[in-house]
């Protein structure tokens, strides 16, 4: 099972630019992730930026491990401390069509073009007791 799971990572990281550029080739197609994509690259360590969309007082409580909060009601007002460069995946426990519209959109006007959307609420990671951190973070 281990020798799968580097198997996967490595193959995730080596066709990143792909899964990030899947679709119909057209510049409104929509980027996602699985939430077993993204457990995959953390369990590789690959540099990924999560960015929790849920209010501050949920990410305090829990939260993907090494995630920055950034709610979603400040998001157009604090985009910028999102890095340009890095492969950027936006998560939250509301519907993927809400992360959509309302931040992956917006960081698309922007310029941000590494980014991808966890198709997966946040409330499905925990439910599939894949790790999480806890407590206050600064």
């Amino acid at each position: 099972m281990t020798n799968f799971r580097l198997v996967a990572a490595v193959a995730l990281v080596m066709f990143w630019p792909a899964v990030l550029s899947a679709g119909h080739g057209t510049e409104d197609d929509v980027v996602t992730v699985t939430a077993e994509q993204v457990k995959v690259f953390l369990d590789a360590r690959e540099k990924i930026i999560l960015v929790d969309l849920r209010p501050v007082q949920d990410f305090q409580k829990t939260r993907l491990p090494g995630a920055r909060s950034l709610p979603m009601k400040e998001l157009d007002k604090r985009f910028h401390e999102i890095p340009k460069s890095g492969r950027v995946v936006l998560y939250c426990d509301c519907s993927q069509n809400q992360i959509i519209e309302q931040a992956y959109q917006l960081l698309k006007d922007y310029g941000y073009r590494n980014t991808a959307v966890m198709a997966d609420a946040f409330h499905e990671w925990v439910s599939r007791k894949y790790p999480v951190e806890t407590g206050a973070k600064k």
